[in-house]
């Protein structure tokens, strides 16, 4: 528990035991009302210390009219006109409440923290033959580091000696381990379990994937909702209308009904501020959301902020890139056809030159190529998104890519009726041959479709660059609603723009993409879901949720949660809103006493708590 948060609650319980012993003490003393007062004044200052202090914090940001306002006036009101006991009851019991709440949001935020809180101690960094123990933000790019079992992984790297398993659970909610070995890359935040193995550092520890999931989550927390935005607007106007409604309960019957006592109705226009007290309204909204982004936390799900959450649960429309997301994307070589050279001059050609690609196509042909790479060969490298790659291999034009790509230079090629990927190579503008290659569904992909589709009513979309084939093969195997294919990168945006164009006010566009080539349109869509992004710089900055691990029946979880969420949230803003009506009317006709009010305020609070709790502990 933090330090402020323990400091609240020796307060809350020093004035509960001032409180008992003056109540015990009046009781059996016949004190005159002015020494009853000055007791009870003195605990009241006791108790009411946190709401002082957090009025005078609005005040000083220009916000006077809140739940602070409401309660001090009120029991202002009650020390004034004779009230003692009840006032103070009054503020204890606000007190309580209020310390309920920092005690749930301390644990909520304790348990997002327990799942990504996971920033190294150390580093070991090779020195020569020594191993030397140093800051991991001290490490540099191209540093060898050692990693032994039970340690984490200080920062992004590639194994160079060894064999372990890493457990990863902490980023991707995977609890089997995985076995890495020469040549894999490995992440920050993961845990060694068995080898001793040796790494190259590929990324700063400020540019690691630990780094950027704590900033995530961090930030999560300030980003609030439509709905959270919606309760603190309607509390603008809410707050002065009941302390309005208050001075008219106070002075009206006193001057216009004749026999009408001021004390009384003094006292029932305080129960009225009290019962009007937006406190549990408050809470009911961002303790639900912070819920839901625990409970996100703890499946490897990574949610931005619960605007977020708010929008995924409104989604009826999910668009899916292709290769990497509904496919495994490893790719393996089918078949090899020569024009002008020999099939190992192109295998090697298109392997040296693709080399130099992110695409997973890439390593497909280097596989395939199975000879020694020398870069020496290869100069002036530039991508052509949409198209393919163009470099000069030993001095000649090389150009690799699709059928566009031999359109552009003004090559004709032979047109392959096939599902998969055709990649033509050009050498000096002449047709060199093609290679086809292909890949696979994701073994879950049909599974996280229909369940898309029949449970949350989805509409399913596919957008990818792959060939008209290979994409409506997919799409077909898939049940996808609508399949684009042969699309370029800003074709794919200028789609997403066409759907967010299409949807009614209260529907929601979600984009779904492996966060490398997916950028734009993950940031273009309502929701961008970045799937398997360990390591993804794109993905981590375009994208809203981040799936740490690379299984789509975590987007059916995500969605799941969101609903969930949501749920609570109308539930608790409707239980705080029929419970405050309720009151409010009992209050204005004296119907319930001061210290009911309060309860009744706390009893919605300790409630959407309890309710809101439920997402995190469903989830566990």
């Amino acid at each position: 528990m933090a330090k402020e948060l323990k400091i609240r609650w020796i307060i809350l319980a020093a004035g509960i035991a001032l409180y008992a012993g003056a109540v015990a003490l009046v009781r059996l003393t016949a004190f005159d009302n002015e020494v009853k007062f000055w007791i009870f004044l003195a605990i009241y200052l006791v108790a009411g210390f946190e709401s002082f202090r957090g009025f005078q914090e609005n005040v000083m940001q220009k916000k006077i009219l809140d739940e602070h306002f409401l309660m001090i006036a009120a029991t202002v009101g009650a020390l004034a006109v004779g009230h003692y006991e009840e006032g103070v009851a009054a503020m204890l019991l606000f007190q309580i409440g209020g310390s309920l709440e920092a005690v749930s949001v301390d644990r909520t935020k304790r348990t997002i923290a327990k799942y990504i809180d996971i920033r190294p101690m150390y580093a070991i960094r090779k020195e020569g033959e020594q191993e030397v123990q140093v800051e991991p933000s001290s490490l540099q790019v191209g540093d060898v580091i050692v990693i032994k079992p039970g340690e984490r992984v200080p920062v992004d790297a590639v194994i160079t000696s060894g064999i372990t398993a890493m457990d990863t659970k902490a980023l991707t909610g995977e609890t089997v381990p995985q076995t890495v070995g020469t040549g894999d890359r490995i992440y920050s935040g993961s845990i060694n379990t068995t080898g001793v193995v040796e790494a190259e550092v590929k990324k700063l520890y400020k540019d690691s994937t630990v780094s950027r999931v704590m900033e995530l989550v961090e930030n999560a927390q300030k980003r609030k909702a439509d709905t959270e935005s919606f309760v603190q607007r309607f509390t603008k106007f809410y707050t002065p209308a009941v302390t309005a409604a208050a001075i008219l309960i106070m002075v009206v019957p006193p001057v216009f009904l004749p026999g009408a006592q001021w004390s009384t109705w003094i006292y029932r226009a305080m129960i009225v501020l009290i019962a009007a007290c937006p406190a549990g309204l408050i809470l009911s909204v961002p303790v639900a959301f912070l819920g839901g982004i625990a409970a996100a936390a703890r499946q490897g799900i990574v949610v931005k902020g619960g605007n977020y959450l708010e929008m995924l649960a409104k989604a009826d429309t999910f668009v899916f890139d292709k290769t990497g997301t509904l496919t495994e994307g490893v790719f393996e070589v089918l078949e090899v056809y020569a024009e002008s050279l020999t099939e190992s001059e192109l295998l090697e050609i298109t392997a040296h030159v693709e080399n130099y690609s992110n695409h997973p196509i890439a390593q497909s042909l280097m596989n395939a190529y199975g000879g020694e790479y020398d870069a020496s060969r290869v100069t002036q490298v530039e991508e052509q998104p949409g198209y393919g790659i163009s470099a000069k291999y030993e001095g000649k034009n090389i150009h690799i890519g699709n059928s566009r790509m031999a359109g552009l230079y003004g090559v004709e090629v032979d047109e392959i009726e096939t599902e998969d990927t055709v990649i033509y190579v050009l050498v000096e503008s002449e047709y060199g041959g093609y290679i086809v290659v292909g890949d696979r569904l994701k073994e879950d992909a049909k599974w996280t479709m229909r369940t898309l589709r029949e449970k949350y009513h989805a509409v399913l979309v596919m957008l990818t660059g792959d060939s008209r084939e290979a994409g409506n093969a997919v799409a077909k195997e898939l049940h996808m609603d609508y399949a684009y294919t042969e699309l370029m990168p800003e074709d794919k945006l200028e789609q997403m723009e066409e759907f967010m164009q299409c949807q009614y006010e209260a529907e929601r566009v979600v984009c779904v993409g492996d966060g490398i080539n997916d950028a734009p349109v993950l940031a273009r869509a309502d929701v961008g879901i970045a799937m398997g992004a360990l390591g993804a710089d794109a993905a981590i900055e375009a994208a809203d949720i981040v799936l740490m691990e690379d299984e789509l029946p975590k987007i059916v979880d995500a969605v799941s949660i969101a609903k969930e969420t949501v749920r609570v949230v109308g539930q608790n803003i409707n239980f705080a809103l029929v419970m405050k009506f309720i009151v409010l009317v009992l209050a204005a006709v004296g119907y319930i006493s001061m210290w009911e009010a309060v309860f009744t305020d706390v009893g919605v609070m300790i409630l959407s708590i309890i309710n809101a709790s439920g997402v995190v502990k469903y989830w566990q």
